[in-house]
């Protein structure tokens, strides 16, 4: 995406760079709103930002983007874009307090979804097949992402990798969202590969099969041909 455009006096930024003032504000923003135990450590976000400088990257992309209005920082979301299916992940999204009923977070997802649009175009020449995202089963979003927006909450028990040695896995609902014709199930073996590549690639786990966590994910699509819609809360 362009470093920066404009949506209505809304700033939409994207950080290329550790240096650059953004990654300090934006990554204090996530910290205020997530608890430690769900959200990557700093040092990792500086490493993987420092690679797409070295230009390390090849069919994998990660994305951190800002809103501002003026000088205030109203968002921040990150987001990965795995090239090996060719599906972009929403990671991490955070709106300051007094800006949630703005539009704010719906400009930010829209930007991570550009981003990804134009990965899927570089990577592959073709548009992108899907969006997947991980929310606790209670979050508001996940009935809206289902019924407005044709994704589905798989039904398989899925987990977001520890945060630390002493922290466990949290369970959430992976959801997947097509962006071409309506799908009422995705394929067992796509995600097998989807849980792994989220793992190995977003969260940077070295041996996911060595976790009892990711273990149980796979345990549960033994035997399936496709994984359907979970019953939302």
């Amino acid at each position: 995406m362009p470093d920066a455009v404009h949506d209505a006096q809304l700033h939409l930024h994207e950080v290329r760079s550790d240096r650059d003032p953004a990654f300090a504000a934006g990554y204090a923003l996530l910290r205020a709103t997530f608890p430690r135990g769900k959200l990557l450590a700093r040092r990792d976000w500086v490493e993987v930002i420092r690679e797409r400088e070295a230009g390390l990257w090849s069919d994998t992309a990660w994305h951190l983007l800002v809103a501002r209005r003026g000088r205030r920082l109203l968002g921040v979301a990150s987001g990965s874009y795995l090239g090996g299916l060719n599906v972009g992940m929403v990671g991490y999204l955070a709106v300051a307090h007094g800006a949630r009923a703005a539009g704010v977070g719906q400009r930010l997802r829209r930007g991570l979804r550009e981003a990804f649009e134009r990965d899927a175009e570089r990577v592959h020449h073709r548009r992108l097949h899907a969006i997947v995202g991980e929310v606790h089963a209670d979050n508001p979003w996940l009935r809206h992402v289902v019924h407005r927006r044709g994704a589905i909450a798989l039904d398989l028990p899925y987990y977001q990798p520890r945060m630390g040695w002493r922290r466990p896995p949290i369970q959430l609902v992976l959801y997947y969202q097509p962006l071409g014709e309506r799908l009422r199930s995705v394929p067992a073996a796509e995600v097998r590969r989807l849980a792994y590549a989220i793992w190995r690639n977003v969260y940077r786990v070295p041996r996911p099969l060595a976790q009892p966590a990711f273990r149980t994910t796979l345990a549960a699509l033994e035997g399936r041909e496709r994984v359907g819609q979970r019953p939302l809360a």
